[in-house]
């Protein structure tokens, strides 16, 4: 079992605790919200990250704003609700997740507003918590839906942090690789470094190395020579947010990677549950691209390595057009050659 990313302690007045992902490979540390402000800035700060987490992370958000909330109706209730969605969704722009956990706590008050204030913070409690059990089963789902995609004495090569650290438990990307181990198969992966924040490096590496699957740490820009050689066989990635037609945004680095997949001839997988299709973008054109400090690339994890003063350009994600992905794994089935009708076909009305 993974350890446990993200969980709730203690009843309606609790807290959140989660992993500080910052600190790993070197420190395993957990850190403690309490309220909005805390788990905003675990959101925006990266301790917690990864699309499913997140998704989470603002749910329990809300549990933790609607603490302090002192409404005595359900309709001035919900008006003080809306104003923490908001916040928690400020934090970050392009993991769909996020919005989607905002708006369904928001839903779930509204169908319940005839309660007493103090029974919708206990049900909203209970859907957070829902939430994450749900994304526990979705990993699992996904890891059998997928497996069957890696081969034995495969080479799988993956970028960023798809695993058990960016979900409640298994993993999207990484839950395909878990899966295929525990059925008994030999393969190799090759875990890109993924700059500027070394998600691949610090957290994906480490995930594979406990789990015992043999894995290579590359950097970035090797990727082109690991396939060129003849050692990768397919690619599997996460997902931050799903357009209708199958455009996929991805931690930055993801496009080029599946343009030098396509150039070998190697299948280019996505990894991720039903909650990351955002099927009101029509696009990877319309997907909201986070960019971030200049001073992760520049004084990356504390030590300057660019010139002061220089202009940098730090966008979090990019986005890979679906023509480049041959399939999308999800907990409802695997959709080949993503667009809108195969994506409809496979998910019907499973998206909310």
């Amino acid at each position: 079992m993974p350890l446990p990313t993200i969980e709730w302690e203690g009843g309606v007045n609790g807290r959140v605790r989660l992993i500080d992902q910052t600190l790993l490979p070197n420190e395993l540390k957990y850190v403690y919200c309490d309220d909005t402000k805390s788990i905003w800035h675990a959101i925006k700060t990266l301790m917690v990250r990864g699309a499913p987490a997140i998704g989470i992370a603002g749910a329990m958000g809300v549990v933790l704003g609607v603490k302090e909330i002192q409404a005595k109706d359900a309709d001035a209730f919900l008006k003080e609700l809306k104003r923490v969605t908001i916040y928690l969704g400020s934090s970050r722009p392009t993991a769909v997740n996020l919005f989607w956990g905002l708006a369904r706590m928001e839903r779930v008050a509204q169908e319940n507003k005839d309660n007493s204030v103090q029974e919708i913070k206990e049900i909203l409690l209970q859907e957070a918590i829902k939430i994450e059990n749900e994304d526990k089963a979705i990993c699992r789902q996904i890891g059998e839906n997928g497996a069957g995609l890696i081969k034995d004495n495969n080479g799988v090569l993956t970028h960023c942090n798809a695993g058990g650290l960016a979900t409640a438990d298994y993993g999207t990307a990484l839950a395909v690789m878990f899966k295929a181990k525990e059925q008994g198969k030999r393969f190799k992966v090759f875990a890109d470094e993924t700059r500027p924040l070394l998600q691949g490096s610090r957290l994906t590496a480490w995930e594979l190395m406990q789990a015992g699957i043999d894995v290579t740490l590359i950097c970035d820009n090797m990727a082109a020579h690991v396939m060129k050689q003849g050692k990768v066989q397919c690619v599997i990635v996460g997902a931050d947010r799903i357009a209708a037609n199958g455009d996929t945004a991805n931690k930055i680095g993801t496009y080029g990677v599946s343009i030098l997949a396509k150039e070998h001839g190697i299948p280019f997988y996505v990894a991720a549950p039903v909650s990351t299709f955002d099927l009101s973008i029509k696009s990877g054109n319309d997907i909201p691209i986070e960019e971030r400090s200049p001073e992760e690339v520049t004084n990356g994890f504390g030590k300057r390595t660019a010139p002061e003063g220089v202009k940098v350009f730090n966008p979090a994600f990019d986005v890979t057009p679906a023509k480049n992905i041959a399939a999308i794994i999800t907990e409802k089935g695997i959709i080949k050659n993503p667009s809108v009708e195969n994506i409809q076909r496979v998910l019907g009305n499973h998206v909310s």
